[in-house]
């Protein structure tokens, strides 16, 4: 059914389909609106930031998503407390329940035939990744705190009773401090990449239990690709 458009909010376009489906995608269905809605699972961020993790996009198709998400009630701005003062936006309680359709589409989509090398991931896309790959069987009895220093981003990464907890900040009295890069921390996580290796070129710095940092490695893991269709081109 072809979308059409609905008065007296910008480039909302509905399907009107009682469905609850149509009704998510009337919301959340535009190109690069999840993406933004993943951006901010972790926290809020300014616009700036919002734009800087989502190299892809212009700022005029960002600031219109950001409007449909503050008019549909999944999305608000505040402003900081001062000395910051800045605004930010962030989700609502409504909006955070999105995570859960974001990681089903992330275990989903992530087992595309499709996928190239080549595709480079953000830092809110691997901190959202351990959230949506987090294998609680691997996990067993750990009992960790760890703070990842990603470039200028910091993010609290915190394992317990096989459950895993991702969020901008630092932990209290972490038991490990991991610095290095997207790039390497990707390599390490998802395509057994070397530890030992990275430590010892310089890729990565640790600070604390390197046990628990080499337990932490292995608690994600990448399902296998979906077949291509017959007769498809190989890639």
């Amino acid at each position: 059914m072809t979308a059409e458009k609905t008065k007296g909010a910008p480039n909302w376009r509905r399907y009107r389909d009682a469905c609850g489906t149509a009704q998510g995608l009337d919301l959340v269905g535009e190109r690069w609106t999840l993406l933004v809605v993943r951006e901010l699972l972790l926290g809020p961020k300014r616009f700036t930031d919002l734009r800087g993790g989502l190299p892809g996009i212009s700022s005029n198709i960002l600031a219109d998503r950001l409007e449909t998400l503050e008019l549909s009630g999944v999305v608000r701005r505040r402003t900081l407390p001062l000395p910051a003062a800045s605004k930010v936006y962030e989700l609502t309680d409504w909006g955070r329940d999105l995570e859960q359709v974001v990681a089903a589409i992330g275990r989903w989509g992530v087992r595309s035939p499709w996928r190239s090398e080549d595709d480079a991931i953000g830092v809110d896309g691997l901190m959202v990744s351990f959230r949506t790959m987090f294998e609680p069987e691997a996990a067993g009895d750990l009992d960790a705190r760890y703070e990842v220093v990603l470039g200028d981003q910091g993010f609290g990464l915190e394992v317990k009773d096989g459950s895993i907890r991702v969020y901008r900040g630092a932990p209290a009295d972490p038991d490990a401090r991991i610095e290095t890069d997207v790039d390497t921390l990707a390599a390490l996580v998802y395509e057994n990449g070397d530890l030992g290796e990275a430590l010892q070129v310089g890729e990565v710095q640790i600070e604390g239990d390197r046990s628990a940092v080499e337990r932490l490695m292995g608690l994600f893991r990448l399902p296998e690709p979906a077949p291509k269709p017959e007769g498809s081109r190989r890639g």
